[in-house]
């Protein structure tokens, strides 16, 4: 029996496999990262420096001397009848109005038809293609062409209501509540192709057997969506949320080329007035303390919203 006893030390030994040291695999990912470090640190981290410095001067790029003054140009936007506060709340306020009215649109919207794409449809590709479609023209493209679509005197939309009987001298982008409605209307049209491309992605991660086992405790369509879809799409819908709050938010193209800001100044958004501001009048420093301001407002609705979202999580 002792013959067949095998000495441990007789074993070949077999020497452990070496593992790379962690300094040298923190490197090499610092390495893969300096590229796109670079760009960040000097397009985004630098000009938004430079900005802050900028908006603590009477900034005239014009003139040779731009003299320091402190917070003035941030405690003028909340001292009312400085010459910036008024028309800057002003535009603030069309900002929220069209913020208010687009976002649920923009979720709503592109959730229906993520939900609907989901299916087992015929040519589900095809209409995948065709919701996506807009997304991919650049805003200046939608807004000359629904400047002509929407003109209240040759437009083809008024045309094509008179031909069905219906009002055909709508104001569609010269009078209020119409601007809004048509601004509104355009962005959900351009933008809910990209969202709801994000959310149909939400929708194929979410496990099939929790449907299955849905259906099994005598849950219909309604039920599974409220408690397999939408649990199962939260950390989308934060993001899509967040991000669809903040380019609302930041509406320049089509105020710009639908409406020139009118009637009056009733659709001229705050990135409008701080571009008019800034490059237009020349008051660079105004300008970036606005920007600085319309920051920190989308910066905190961010926090209140990603709060709201992980609370429903839990």
């Amino acid at each position: 029996m002792s013959d067949l006893v095998v000495e441990r030390s007789a074993l070949p030994q077999v020497a452990p496999a070496r593992k790379p040291r962690g300094g040298r695999r923190t490197l090499t990912a610092y390495l893969f990262l300096a590229p796109f470090l670079l760009l960040f640190v000097v397009f985004v981290v630098v000009p938004a420096v430079y900005g802050i410095w900028i908006s603590l001067h009477a900034w005239n790029p014009l003139l040779p001397v731009k003299p320091f003054i402190g917070l003035t140009n941030y405690l003028q936007l909340f001292t009312p009848g400085s010459l910036t506060s008024g028309d800057f709340w002003q535009s603030m306020g069309a900002t929220a109005i069209f913020t208010v009215a687009s976002v649920p649109f923009l979720v709503a919207v592109p959730l229906l038809l993520a939900v609907l794409l989901n299916q087992r449809l015929a040519g589900g590709s095809v209409f995948r293609a065709v919701f996506f479609a807009p997304y991919v023209l650049g805003v200046a493209v939608i807004g000359v062409m629904w400047r002509y679509l929407l003109d209240p005197q040759n437009g083809a939309v008024n045309a094509v209501l008179s031909f069905f009987g219906v009002q055909a001298d709508i104001p569609w982008t010269v009078d209020v509540p119409w601007a809004w409605i048509s601004l509104v209307g355009v962005t959900v049209w351009w933008i809910s192709g990209f969202n709801t491309v994000i959310l149909l992605a939400g929708l194929k991660g979410i496990n099939a057997e929790l449907y299955d086992a849905a259906a099994v405790d005598g849950a219909g369509a309604w039920r599974k969506f409220l408690s397999v879809t939408l649990p199962g799409l939260r950390p989308v819908m934060a993001f899509v949320t967040t991000t669809t709050i903040l380019g609302s938010a930041n509406m320049f193209g089509q105020s710009f080329l639908l409406t020139q800001g009118g009637p009056g100044t009733e659709t001229r958004t705050v990135i409008m007035y701080i571009a008019n501001l800034g490059l237009s009048q020349n008051q660079m420093g105004a300008a970036s303390a606005m920007s600085y301001v319309l920051f920190l407002f989308l910066a905190l609705i961010s926090i209140v919203n990603f709060r709201l979202q992980s609370r429903r999580g839990d």
